[in-house]
């Protein structure tokens, strides 16, 4: 039996068990096991390795898609560059470390874009918030960072006002502001200046419309949630886990 996984903090909101135990059923995989990992600290990962047996792959989400980087015994160009991991292939008791969020939020938001999308506010800066820079900086599209814990050219949320908004017609909400069961946060920026010109991009998926994305449809913005981000992703992990099973066939 080759078992997969997700490791996290708080696994409760995850769509990634039921998409590949749904992904099993349908396309008749057989031999395969999805799991929740929770672990309530990074410092349990260790133990989590040594004591799961035929470990083939994990999903890595918050709060660890950087704190996992010192385990790993190879990164991808991609890891090295946004300086987090959501994404690791077991392989002879090596643990390879990809990142698919960058590929997988150009993937999503691609097919939305217009040519007044120059800017960007991005609201966050953890791991994920990294791999949307490299992300927009690959579609050429300028940012600024927003964060409660500001550094060298982040801004603080105090910050952002009507010009803010109105400059950066992209807005990505890359914290977990909105996610269930705390469906009442949303990102303190002032929504009465979001306009129709303005795209608004949630990375969470559930809920399927946050806060967040809600004020931003009021006005009459683009809205998209993460979850075909998340499928993206689902789908890349599956790739990068069965590699090493391909060309074992050959």
């Amino acid at each position: 039996m080759r078992r997969f996984g997700l490791i996290g903090k708080t696994l409760k909101h995850s769509f990634s068990k039921s998409y590949f135990e749904k992904k099993f059923a349908d396309e008749g995989i057989s031999g395969c096991l999805y799991e929740n990992f929770e672990i309530p600290t990074i410092e349990k990962f260790s133990d989590l390795i040594n004591n799961t047996p035929h470990l083939a792959g994990l999903n890595v989400t918050i709060p660890y898609k950087s704190d996992v980087l010192p385990f790993l015994h190879w990164q991808s160009e991609m890891v090295k560059r946004i300086g987090a991991c959501n994404c690791i292939r077991i392989k002879n008791q090596n643990l390879e470390g990809f990142n698919t969020d960058a590929p997988a939020f150009s993937n999503s938001i691609r097919p939305k874009l217009k040519s007044h999308h120059e800017c960007a506010l991005i609201l966050g800066s953890g791991g994920a918030s990294k791999a949307v820079r490299v992300a927009l900086e690959d579609l050429g599209i300028d940012y600024l960072v927003v964060s409660r814990h500001k550094k060298g050219n982040e801004i603080g949320y105090e910050e952002v006002g009507e010009e803010a908004i109105e400059g950066h017609h992209i807005i990505i909400n890359t914290t977990p502001l909105g996610m269930f069961p705390n469906l009442n946060e949303d990102p303190p920026i002032p929504y009465d200046s979001i306009t129709p010109k303005h795209l608004l991009f949630d990375l969470i998926y559930n809920p399927e419309k946050t806060r967040f994305l809600q004020q931003g449809e009021e006005h009459g913005a683009t809205i998209i949630n993460g979850f075909e981000m998340l499928r993206f992703q689902a789908e890349e992990s599956w790739k990068i886990w069965n590699e090493s099973q391909v060309l074992a066939k050959r």
